[in-house]
């Protein structure tokens, strides 16, 4: 069981860097491959710059998947043929199988399984992404073709869900059975599915808005600063009590040399609060990622997301200019863009 499982996600993960090979091989970067409950993902920073990309980057994920699936078959066939004796059925067949071979033969099959389902063209699935592929091409409006997919991912999403309920209660549903444990499997892949696809289009929302705005738009101009040399005790009670927020750039001489936030004051102990400097707890300006004023937003935003990180010094000529906060890029979209507070557009 735990090597069927490790294969298991080294095909997802095979999967995957199928996705991100074509990316990087057409200059997108790709920051990431995590693996998760219901497979993997890749974490590509930007959109294809044509369908014809966006086809080739998304078909050949589930290709990869059934590639691996037809082999190992193929090699679970072979060795039953050659050392096996004349089955009658499939059950006869698979008795036969030594457990090495019992393995090969779940994950071929678990793998034209993952692969079929990835063509199912709910976005963000790589059907869905296939899908919008096609409407961009006949659209010419990625956004607009992002949409429909999403209105069709969000569809087939509903279909899981009132699918993996009826087979709760009991119902027959083709392909899939029923029973409570398989309907309700169903139902939470519909609804993982149906946020996803939701989720997808509010980013692309979200991107478009942002797409020829720089940094020096969105940014806090003016932050309250901090010298290195004021005491902890000092950092808590004159600036973290009196604003709401959560990191202060640290300057000395004009020069920026670091950043202190809540919470490195939550890992400093209570009673060393009076004799710990803040140069003593902060993140140095030479770990620190910077963006500057001519920026894009969308880049800011980016390195806030995958750092998981609040703010970014904004710099200019050495000298600090502001911070760009996650919550200012969302004031921003709620009062300058068409971006309402869960990212639809609206109408």
């Amino acid at each position: 069981a735990v090597a069927g499982s490790l294969l298991f996600f080294m095909s997802v993960l095979a999967h995957e860097l199928a996705h991100s090979l074509v990316a990087k091989a057409q200059g997108i970067t790709v920051g990431s491959i995590r693996l998760h409950l219901f497979g993997g993902v890749s974490n590509i920073q930007q959109e294809p710059d044509s369908p014809g990309r966006e086809f080739l980057m998304a078909v050949l994920g589930p290709v990869t998947s059934l590639v691996i699936g037809a082999a190992l078959l193929l090699i679970t066939g072979f060795a039953t043929t050659l050392f096996g004796s004349p089955a009658t059925s499939a059950q006869e067949m698979l008795g036969q199988l030594n457990p090495t071979f019992t393995i090969l033969a779940w994950l071929g099959s678990i793998n034209i399984l993952l692969g079929v389902f990835n063509l199912i063209p709910g976005f963000p699935l790589d059907g869905g992404r296939i899908l919008r592929a096609v409407l961009w091409a006949l659209s010419d409006n990625l956004r607009l073709a992002t949409q429909w997919a999403s209105w069709v991912g969000q569809g087939i999403s509903w279909m899981m869900i009132f699918s993996g309920i009826a087979m709760a209660f009991g119902v027959q549903i083709p392909f899939f059975g029923e029973g409570l444990v398989g309907g309700l499997w169903l139902a939470f892949i519909g609804w993982f599915l149906h946020n996803a696809a939701v989720q997808s289009y509010q980013q692309m929302v979200v991107r478009d808005a942002l797409e020829d705005i720089p940094v020096a738009e969105v940014m806090r101009r003016n932050p309250p600063t901090i010298t290195s040399d004021r005491r902890v005790s000092e950092l808590f009670s004159e600036y973290i009590m009196q604003t709401d927020d959560q990191g202060f750039p640290v300057v000395d001489g004009g020069q920026l040399v670091g950043l202190v936030t809540l919470q490195d004051v939550r890992e400093t102990p209570r009673e060393a609060w009076e004799t710990t400097q803040v140069r003593e707890i902060m993140t140095p300006a030479e770990a620190l990622v910077t963006v500057g004023p001519e920026d894009g937003a969308i880049h800011a935003l980016d390195e806030l997301a995958q750092r998981d990180i609040r703010q970014l010094p904004v710099i200019s000529g050495g000298q600090l200019e502001g911070l760009v906060r996650r919550r200012d890029i969302v004031k921003w979209l709620q009062l300058q863009s068409n971006v309402d507070l869960g990212g639809r557009a609206q109408q």
